[in-house]
């Protein structure tokens, strides 16, 4: 019997949801995907309805039928989407809303931490530029030369956080900020923090609210510029890899981070059932909790999705009836990586409508898949640039080095007027505090 799947999103995470879906699947499914993209529209029915519309995509689901449904993106859950789907009986993957705090709001989630003993920076909360400046007077966070992290409260696209390298950088992004850069809600409230150096991983897992699976670990590039440098943007590419996290350390992390934080949300009443996403520094005292998402990351998905063995759709829906533990959960022994391709002027102002060339020629690589993040079709049917962040260069390999060789091979043979790329993902950078937000 046919399963229909509906995914919730319209960028490259969601493109390698709908792709791992229909790759792994045991059974007939039938994908949509709301609102999705051009590419997407080559594997999944495209719906026009907005992520934010909650209602129109409960009823959505309601009248086509629709078995299972996956939240790609954090707003709808923010927002309470999944609250929505199941008051009317539908079944859907991700966290409730309160549950989903612990991403849609810093100050909550270093509050949760700090109840629950799970290790993470130093903070405080202010309200104003004025309050933060007060703050780093005291000198809690070290003389005027310390380096210090600044983070607004609530989303914001992954551009909400600064560190800054001196107390002249970090007055400035505490009134950056306040000026409402990422928006005014977001930084109602501004989180201070103390640097953490050392090594970023991110750790990601399927959770029914009582048991969970790991998926591989991976590290992700979130500046625009190689050898990490120039703003943060949503992530320009993304690895998976043996060398990224031994078994001692992962076992600690479980045992210090996964472990109380799912003990913790149950013992507030809020048990996580969805996509867990921990973000961590790997510090000369241990691991230490940077940030938590509530969901897929992009462009982690991609790198992560591409290595798993088993049927995706079956384990969505083991999660959704709390039978995690007997669910197959199994990982190819590659190693992965994804080289996203962006528009000139991003992150800031993304130029679109560009023409891209030699898709299909990299689409014929060796073990390489490309997933559409902003992508459009013209009127002759050729490919556009849409947003941003355009194409995942997604390849695996016995080992790093093939599979970025893969990547970059691939992208060598796709252009468009203003592509840019880093062709350093992959390779390790210096120690230092997270770019997270």
């Amino acid at each position: 019997m046919t399963m229909k799947v509906l995914v919730i999103g319209s960028g490259g995470r969601e493109h390698a949801l709908c792709w791992a879906l229909q790759k792994t699947s045991e059974r007939p499914l039938e994908l949509f995907c709301a609102p999705g993209n051009a590419g997407i529209a080559q594997i999944a029915r495209c719906v026009p309805v907005r992520v934010t519309d909650n209602n129109g995509l409960a009823t959505f689901a309601e009248e086509a039928k629709i078995d299972l449904t996956m939240v790609g993106p954090e707003g709808p859950l923010a927002a309470g989407i999944v609250d929505h789907f199941r008051m009317r009986g539908l079944r859907i993957v991700g966290p409730a809303q309160a549950a989903a705090r612990l991403e849609s709001s810093k100050a909550f989630a270093k509050d949760f931490m700090q109840r629950h003993a799970v290790p993470t920076a130093r903070y405080r909360i202010v309200s104003s530029a004025e309050e933060g400046v007060s703050v780093l007077n005291t000198g809690e966070f070290g003389d005027s030369q310390a380096p210090v992290v600044i983070k607004a409260d609530g989303l914001a696209a992954g551009k909400g956080v600064f560190v800054a390298t001196n107390r002249g950088e970090a007055v400035n992004a505490l009134n950056e900020l306040k000026s409402g850069v990422v928006g005014a809600e977001a930084a109602q409230r501004i989180l201070i923090e103390e640097t953490l150096v050392g090594r970023e991983v991110s750790l990601l897992l399927f959770s029914d609210g009582q048991d969970f699976r790991l998926m591989p670990a991976a590290r992700d590039h979130k500046r625009v510029g190689e050898n990490d440098t120039g703003p943060n943007t949503g992530g320009m590419g993304s690895i998976t890899d043996a060398t990224i996290l031994d078994e001692s350390t992962r076992d600690r992390i479980v045992r210090e981070v996964v472990a109380p934080t799912l003990e913790g949300c149950r013992a507030e009443g809020l048990p996580f059932q969805g996509i867990l996403f921990v973000v961590l520094m790997l510090t000369a005292d241990g691991p230490r909790v940077l940030e938590y998402n509530v969901r897929f990351g992009d462009p982690e998905t991609q790198a992560i999705l591409v290595r798993l063995k088993s049927d995706l759709a079956e384990i969505f829906q083991a999660m959704t009836e709390r039978r995690l533990s007997s669910a197959q959960v199994n990982w190819s022994e590659d190693s992965s990586a994804c080289v996203v391709l962006a528009s000139r002027g991003y992150p800031a102002s993304a130029e679109t409508g560009a023409s891209i060339e030699g898709l299909d020629r990299a689409a014929q690589s060796d073990r390489t898949t490309i997933f559409h993040s902003a992508t459009a079709r013209g009127a002759a049917g050729e490919w556009l640039t849409a947003g941003g962040r355009v194409l995942g260069v997604t390849a695996t390999g016995e080992n790093l080095d093939l599979a970025l060789s893969r990547c970059y091979g691939a992208i060598s043979n796709i252009h468009w007027d203003g592509m840019h790329y880093r062709r350093d993902i992959g390779r390790p950078v210096g120690a230092g505090a997270s770019a997270k937000g």
